[in-house]
């Protein structure tokens, strides 16, 4: 509504049971909400609109069922349903003004839903808003809930809806690792445990092991929908289901399903997902695996970037911006860093979910609120931070062949591919000699007597020492020290 539309005066007063309260006339929002805006300035965020958008389409879903049940009549039905609509295109989002940390288990996000949702039927409907008598927030727009049933109902909507873009930003990453591993199967170079030198490898083999972390996280997350389908509402404030008859009940799961297309399902027992929360633990552990992955994955990025000449040097990642404001020239690998800093975030969310879960009593949980805020951003920035990792930093990453081979000429690795021939103590002396030298095993190991130059080649293959199998015997035969 427009601030300059014909309205009786500036304010309007609302009352409920504490009392009158002034209300900006032009408002949608009513008493319950702005008491609400006074009690929790916290944050300065407001709600997460996903949850609202799942909140106003559980709201338009029982407004059908209550209109075609007789509960409500036609005319009011289709005023709240043409409410809905409006804000599931997204209008009047400024409405929504209640913190996104507040008490009460959402009873305030929900009230506000409520209000704007009567306030735009009444101006439908030819009235000014506050004039309850033509809509009322919870005779009419709440007729057969709860906010205990509706919340969380709406809360797994609006996960569903979120969790479906991240597992495709995973599939994303997983085959740019994929491609990855593909490009650089034969380029060998040195890999490292505890930062150092231990064994050679293919530089693709240590992209397809990332590949299947993340393949893990793909399918862990893909499942994890089935988790959220089930939903509790018709169970009303505890479960029972008192005030909301069976058949609007089944009518509603039937509605949002269609609605959603999201296979949701009535829970054989409410009063389960209305009090217990473990389930969206259980989504945010998952989504603390992936950070896990991503963190060691972008962090090894960082490493095998350093330098690029005072460091490792054997990745390049894309530059996508300057990387100092005093050192010209400098190039940071700020996309591996948001991508590893957005984990670290998700980590610090999963411990906020797991606190406010376990904290529910008897049959609700009153921190249901801070679960949602800290899954659904979760939710929201895991998939973005995926997704620009992928296209801005794994898809242009170059590995570098000279660096690889210089780090792994320069190293004495390749004495474990004589351990088989030679026995551990000779290999271990030759790497040592190596190392003081600055020299290869091979070289040694030649210039020793050891072994001719024709069999070192043999033992040190590069296909021989990045496969199974003892270097320089064919499976099931032994050779060397008895």
């Amino acid at each position: 509504m427009n601030p300059s539309s014909p309205l009786a005066k500036d304010t309007r007063t609302e009352r409920d049971a504490l009392g009158d309260m002034e209300i900006p006339a032009d408002a949608f929002y009513g008493i319950h909400t702005a008491r609400a805006m006074n009690n929790f300035a916290v944050s300065g965020r407001p709600v997460n609109q996903q949850l609202i958008q799942a909140l106003v389409l559980v709201k338009k879903a029982a407004a059908q069922v209550n209109g075609e049940q007789k509960r409500l009549p036609a005319h009011r039905a289709a005023a709240i349903i043409n409410a809905c609509d409006e804000l599931l295109a997204r209008r009047y989002q400024n409405m929504f003004t209640v913190d996104a940390l507040q008490g009460g288990a959402g009873t305030s996000t929900h009230m506000n839903v409520n209000e704007v949702i009567a306030n735009l039927a009444i101006v439908q409907l030819g009235g000014q808003p506050g004039q309850y008598e033509l809509v009322h927030p919870l005779d009419d727009v709440n007729c057969c809930q709860s906010t205990n049933d509706v919340y969380p109902t709406a809360l797994r909507i609006a996960a569903i809806r979120l969790l479906r873009p991240l597992c495709d930003a995973m599939s994303s990453l997983q085959e740019a690792l994929q491609h990855k591993e593909m490009e650089y199967a034969d380029l060998l170079k040195l890999g490292r445990t505890q930062l150092m030198d231990a064994l050679p490898m293919m530089a693709g083999q240590g992209f397809g092991a990332y590949a299947k972390a993340i393949a893990r996280d793909r399918w862990r997350l893909y499942k994890a929908e089935e988790r959220l389908r089930e939903i509790p509402i018709g169970g009303t404030a505890i479960g029972t289901g008192m005030n909301a008859p069976r058949a609007y009940s089944y009518r509603m799961v039937e509605k949002l399903a269609d609605e959603t297309g999201l296979g949701l399902c009535r829970s054989d027992h409410p009063m389960d997902p209305i009090q217990n929360m473990d389930v969206f633990v259980e989504v945010s552990g998952l989504l603390k695996s992936a950070a896990v992955n991503l963190l060691k994955i972008s962090g090894d990025f960082r490493l095998l970037a350093s330098g690029p000449f005072g460091g490792i040097g054997e990745y390049t990642l894309p530059p996508v911006q300057a990387g100092s404001s005093i050192m010209p020239g400098k190039v940071n690998p700020v996309m591996a860093e948001m991508a590893g800093l957005t984990a670290m975030r998700v980590m610090a969310e999963d411990a906020a979910i797991t606190m406010a879960a376990a904290s529910g009593q008897l049959e609700l949980n009153a921190f249901l609120p801070l679960i949602s805020e800290s899954l659904l951003e979760s939710l929201h920035i895991l998939s973005n931070a995926v997704q620009l990792f992928t296209e801005r930093c794994v898809r242009g990453l170059v590995v570098h062949e000279e660096r690889c081979s210089a780090n792994l000429r320069n190293s004495a690795v390749m004495a474990s591919a004589l351990v088989a021939e030679l026995g551990y103590d000779e290999a271990a002396s030759i790497a040592s000699a190596a190392i003081a030298q600055g020299r290869t095993p091979e070289d040694i190991a030649e210039e020793r007597g050891l072994l001719t130059r024709s069999r070192i080649e043999q033992l040190c293959h590069p296909y021989t020492v990045t496969k199974p199998g003892i270097p320089g015997q064919e499976e099931g035969t032994h050779h060397g020290n008895e």
